[in-house]
């Protein structure tokens, strides 16, 4: 970990900002398709089955995953039980360049979680930093209209992705903390199986309460189903490993900076796909937050 931010490492950590982008694209054409804690689901299932044949190992008793079972379950629960599924959540209220320019504020939620539950030291300069990318944040929240904040009037979609956010931060700790045992942690496909296994439970226990609290239905064909091969694929496999040796090797604060990529992706995508163009405030918000990363990054 730390090890220092080499060009391969940048690339590594670009990818996952692209494929989330794309994440957030496809989740708000298919809201119509399947419910978005269900979405969730059939995502991490379907990845399931196809990270089966390079990790079914870890499954074994005596692999190791269920003596850290708690640890799994915990990873599982973060990453995959809750993350992506209060994404979709806010991409039934919100605009994919909305949700991603909100969720970009996770470098300073990982400089608060590393303080408050990890000990890591806040410098003054990443407490400016963190107060502009906060005013990033707000400007997106309040649609670039300052009365509004005073009025508190927020799209329930901006609060699903603060805590998707939350969540997030939490994860990318708790993956620079290894504790498990090194024949899992070496294996990423094993490692990814592992939260797997909990995450699946998690992310049913929850589509299981979107049906029998809502009217929930879903639109199966081909739309949905290619949706569903590029969320499984693209945003969950290889995204994950990607951002696992990423945060591995120079560490969470840093790969957080990355994440503030998603929403120049989303603008580009959303354009392209969506016909919702980006907006001015979008441009300044986006300039605050990573004006606030920056500072906040510099030694």
């Amino acid at each position: 970990m730390n090890s220092g931010l080499t060009f391969r490492t940048a690339l590594l950590l670009t990818l996952p900002p692209l494929l989330w982008a794309g994440n957030a694209v496809v989740g708000r054409l298919v809201n119509d398709l399947v419910p978005p804690i269900t979405l969730n689901f059939l995502r991490w299932a379907l990845a399931f089955v196809f990270l089966l044949p390079l990790a079914g190992w870890v499954l074994k008793r005596d692999s190791g995953l269920w003596t850290h079972w708690k640890r799994f379950a915990l990873l599982g629960l973060l990453g995959v039980g809750c993350y992506n599924a209060l994404q979709y959540l806010a991409l039934k209220t919100s605009t994919p360049l909305n949700v991603t320019l909100v969720a970009s504020s996770v470098p300073i939620w990982m400089l608060l979680v590393g303080w408050l539950c990890f000990g890591q030291r806040v410098s003054r300069r990443q407490i400016v930093g963190a107060l502009l990318s906060i005013a990033g944040v707000l400007l997106v929240m309040s649609r670039g209209q300052w009365a509004l904040l005073a009025q508190v009037r927020l799209v329930p979609g901006d609060i699903y992705v603060l805590l998707a956010t939350l969540s997030w931060a939490f994860y990318s700790w708790l993956l620079s903390q290894p504790k498990e045992p090194t024949a899992i942690r070496q294996d990423w496909a094993a490692f990814l199986m592992a939260q797997m296994v909990f995450g699946l439970g998690w992310s049913g226990l929850f589509s299981a309460g979107e049906w029998a609290l809502g009217d929930a239905h879903i639109s199966w064909g081909w739309p949905l189903v290619t949706a569903l091969l590029y969320v499984a694929i693209g945003p969950a496999i290889l995204a994950y490993r990607c951002w696992g040796i990423g945060v591995q090797r120079v560490g969470p604060a840093i790969a957080g900076f990355f994440s503030n990529l998603t929403p120049l992706f989303a603008a580009l995508m959303s354009a392209a796909f969506l016909g919702e163009p980006p907006q001015i405030y979008h441009g300044i918000a986006f300039a605050l937050i990573v004006g606030g990363i920056v500072v906040s990054s510099r030694r």
